[in-house]
């Protein structure tokens, strides 16, 4: 390993409080959703995004991409200072496959984003929802020589949440050929099956304890059965996906590093959802009850449709 890099494989180490003592503190918060600039989003995108669970939005976080990369750069020169790293990629392999999440409190970068791009406006209207309610944001780095598949995978099975508004708003910020870039079957987000979710590393199931996910279909064994979007992707395009949408990459080598930063976000109708085994993120102290609505205290509502 490079120096700066991380030994620790394996989701949901916590290596630090990724509440950060609260900081932003809420005036901060509530001043950020007055000053942000509101986008419209374009009817047709909102349209694909809820009909085929993703959607393409070209160029719209250009003037993001540079302080985005400063802050994936924070993170990587010292992995275990911010909250779980996960390195998905065993010594001895090429490549690296790097991925860290619930550090918008943490680092600065991060923290402008979220308060004040377009993502939370972007993301409320994508659901056709009321209100716009920030759940984590997550970063990811897969370096040149990397062969490591992501396999495919919805994300709400991972999580402490239920709900039906929910949406990525994921951000490349290197070029990706469409050959390494993540494949979307358009549509799965509306067949009412929760799969079980799997580990990075190996692919194996990442939270036996709940029998009532279904095992995930083998998409490559007959891909023609399935609507797989990918696309190639320039620094500063989005793709809008939402949690139930099935997703993965092929283990097509990447020739250049391709990364990503993506901010999850939760609708009207998210709640918190008990699971008998572990999430990811994990939510220990969070003192909700199964249905409960989430705590702005925690995940603040950043969007908020005019009346």
């Amino acid at each position: 390993m490079q120096p700066g890099e991380s030994n620790i494989e394996g989701n949901n180490v916590l290596t630090v409080d990724w509440l950060a003592d609260g900081r932003p503190d809420a005036a901060t918060i509530a001043a950020a959703r007055g000053k942000r600039p509101e986008t419209t989003l374009d009817p047709e995108i909102a349209e694909t995004f809820r009909r085929d669970g993703v959607a393409l939005m070209r160029g719209a976080f250009v003037d993001w991409v540079a302080p985005l990369r400063r802050g994936l750069a924070r993170n990587l020169a010292a992995p275990e200072a911010f909250a779980f790293p996960c390195e998905s990629t065993r010594q001895g392999d090429a490549g690296r496959f790097f991925d860290s999440y619930c550090n918008w409190r943490l680092i600065p970068e991060y923290t402008a984003f979220v308060l004040h791009s377009p993502a939370a406006a972007i993301a409320g209207q994508a659901m056709g929802a009321r209100r716009a309610q920030l759940f984590h944001e997550h970063a990811f780095v897969k370096e040149p020589g990397t062969q490591r598949a992501t396999p495919w995978h919805q994300d709400l099975p991972y999580y402490g949440v239920d709900g039906t508004r929910t949406v990525s708003v994921y951000i490349a910020l290197d070029p990706a050929p469409e050959d390494v870039a993540v494949r979307f079957v358009a549509g799965s987000h509306r067949s009412g099956t929760l799969y079980q979710p799997r580990i990075f590393l190996d692919g194996q199931p990442f939270n036996v304890e709940d029998a009532s996910f279904a095992p995930v279909p083998d998409i490559d064994a007959d891909p023609g059965a399935y609507d797989i979007r990918a696309f190639a992707l320039e620094p500063g395009d989005a793709v809008l996906f939402d949690f139930r949408t099935l997703h993965g990459t092929t283990d097509a080598p990447v020739r250049r590093r391709r990364s990503a930063f993506s901010t999850r976000w939760l609708g009207d109708d998210v709640c918190y959802r008990v699971r008998p085994g572990e999430t990811s993120p994990p939510f220990p102290g969070i003192g909700l009850a199964d249905g409960a609505p989430m705590r702005e205290d925690w995940f603040p509502v950043l969007w908020a449709a005019e009346d």
